[in-house]
């Protein structure tokens, strides 16, 4: 369960009450802020996407979606969803609760500049009922970031 896999992360950095763990579900944005009562924005969702043909994560606010346009400029290429019945496998966690930490070796995770709005976000845990709370400044040094991109717009 990708869940023990985050919290076996944070217990091994000396940190596991990262975890925050709830009776409802927290599988999108809405429903995160919902539980956690804060706005939507807030939330730090993890996009599951194809970069020249290899999975790679972007992280942004859960009020957000990603700007073809701007995706293309970034990455020479234009953004691919990973199939949801494929991200467990090219991730390491289930659609839900993907999330910046415990991923599979390999998969680059980058921090969308829409996040910089906020001083405090709420990434996902590894499961459907979880999160963890983050400074922004904090961000960089808890997961293995390749960087801070501007791919995102506002949803409509």
């Amino acid at each position: 369960m990708s869940i023990e896999r985050v919290k076996k992360y944070f217990e091994k950095i000396g940190e596991p009450e990262r975890v925050i763990e709830f009776e409802q579900s927290t599988a999108t944005s809405e429903m995160a802020a919902q539980a956690l009562n804060c706005e939507v924005g807030k939330i730090a969702k993890t996009i599951s996407v194809f970069v020249d043909k290899k999975p790679a994560l972007i992280l942004m606010s859960g009020d957000m979606k990603i700007d073809n346009k701007k995706f293309k400029e970034q990455f020479n290429c234009r953004p691919r969803m990973i199939p949801v019945a494929d991200v467990e496998n090219f991730i390491g966690h289930a659609v839900g609760g993907v999330c910046p930490f415990a991923v599979n070796d390999g998969v680059p995770i980058y921090l969308d500049a829409s996040l910089k709005r906020f001083d405090e976000v709420y990434p996902a845990a590894g499961n459907d009922r979880s999160t963890t709370r983050f400074k922004i400044d904090e961000l960089e040094r808890y997961i293995k970031s390749a960087g801070w991109v501007d791919v995102a717009k506002t949803k409509e």
